[in-house]
């Protein structure tokens, strides 16, 4: 039993990180242990670390480790990508070399083998869109087509110039540091794609996350439907309630089974858990997108927000303070008129509770129908964007 529980705490650390590193900096996970997890290893670790280098091999050997950081951080590589493919071509030739003997089986026919590879190749297919389609670069040529597309709302997008380019800056464009260029409806660089997330490819984008979802989920499923075949053809229960005399119940069947599948059968075992965690993180990963489309925000967006709002209500907060002493200093200098009556006084609001409400105002935001089809079928490839010019 020491190994399932070895299994399982792995599991979940395993998860725990995982889910901190890609998800901690989200707003749900705000102030919480995920952030700190987070932080930790993106931040505080990477800070002890350079300390370290530093101590051993001196500054010369702290900038040689930067410079690598840079080229493989700060500029466009394939190592992602190359990452990406060695990561889904190893996992189906384990699970091809382990599992497909035993197809098919009991509950898995032969059409899986095949629809299998379909799944990968499809997959392969969206993650090629998304990491050589253009994500929608703004230039001298289409840069008024992208002004008039989309307004600017003078809260969180102002007309401005990019200081790189050397254009006009489109609302809901930003210029990409690593791929060094103005990128329009921006939602993030993707390292894993080696390419920015725009108004182009934000399609392709949530499809690859979607399929990758599903093609985890069928590779547990399909994997467990193995094993409860072979748990059939092999009558484990029956020999274990009948020749060891174990009740036939599922809190007494339950260790045996599970100690029989990990001692016969741990590389299936092991490919369930670890498809069954990344499904879970594309889950996470792909409804917090979906969530964004549907709202027409974009993942920079979220983040300018959040400033915004942080910002506004500190102003708000800094012109109640300075309301409630200026009252305050009024009545004690008696420079304002008393209230009529003791019990008015005592039910008067403070200054402090005259602070506005900051509200999100998102002016992209046109309805659920909408927002999809702009994300479908992108403004910049429908006829009317080329009609389209600068106010």
């Amino acid at each position: 039993m020491e190994i399932q529980w070895a299994l399982v705490v792995h599991g979940l650390v395993t998860l725990l990180v995982v889910v901190s590193l890609l998800c901690g900096h989200w707003p749900i996970f705000q102030d919480t242990f995920i952030e700190r997890i987070q932080y930790f290893i993106t931040s505080g670790a990477y800070d002890y670390f350079l300390r370290f280098v530093a101590v051993i091999f001196g500054s010369r050997g702290r900038n040689c480790f930067l410079v690598v950081e840079h080229y493989f951080c700060g500029r466009p590589n394939p190592i992602l990508q190359l990452l990406y493919l060695s990561i889904l071509g190893v996992t189906y030739l384990v699970i091809a070399k382990s599992s497909f003997r035993y197809i098919p089986g009991y509950y898995v026919s032969e059409l899986h083998r095949y629809t299998s590879m379909l799944a990968v190749g499809v997959g392969v297919i969206l993650f090629l869109l998304t990491s050589f389609s253009d994500p929608g670069t703004v230039t001298a040529e289409n840069v008024s087509q992208y002004i008039s597309a989309y307004p600017y709302d003078n809260i969180i997008y102002v007309e401005k110039e990019c200081s790189t380019c050397k254009i006009s800056k489109p609302a809901r464009s930003k210029h990409c540091g690593i791929c060094d260029r103005c990128v329009a409806r921006f939602d993030h660089h993707c390292g894993w794609m080696n390419n920015c997330i725009g108004e182009k490819n934000t399609r392709y984008f949530l499809a690859f996350l979607l399929w990758h979802f599903l093609i985890c989920l069928y590779g547990a499923v399909v994997l467990g439907f193995i094993l409860a075949g072979e748990l059939k053809e092999r009558r484990v229960i029956y020999i274990l309630t009948v020749y060891y005399g174990v009740e036939n119940s599922f809190s007494s069947l339950f260790p045996y089974i599970v100690q029989w599948l990990v001692a016969s059968y741990n590389t299936q075992i092991l490919l369930i858990m670890f498809l069954a965690i990344v499904s879970l993180l594309l889950a996470g990963f792909f409804g917090y997108h979906a969530h964004l489309c549907l709202t027409n925000t974009t993942t920079n967006e979220t983040f300018k927000w959040q400033d915004y709002i942080s910002w506004k209500r500190k102003l708000n907060e800094a012109k109640s303070s300075a309301a409630a002493l200026k009252a305050s200093i009024h009545a004690v200098t008696g420079e304002s008129n008393p209230p009529k009556s003791k019990w008015r006084a005592f039910f008067r609001r403070s200054p402090l509770q005259n602070e506005e409400v900051v509200v999100k105002n998102n002016v992209y935001d046109q309805g659920i129908a909408s927002n999809l089809f702009e994300i479908v079928f992108p403004l910049s490839e429908r006829r009317s964007f080329f009609c389209r010019k600068s106010e």
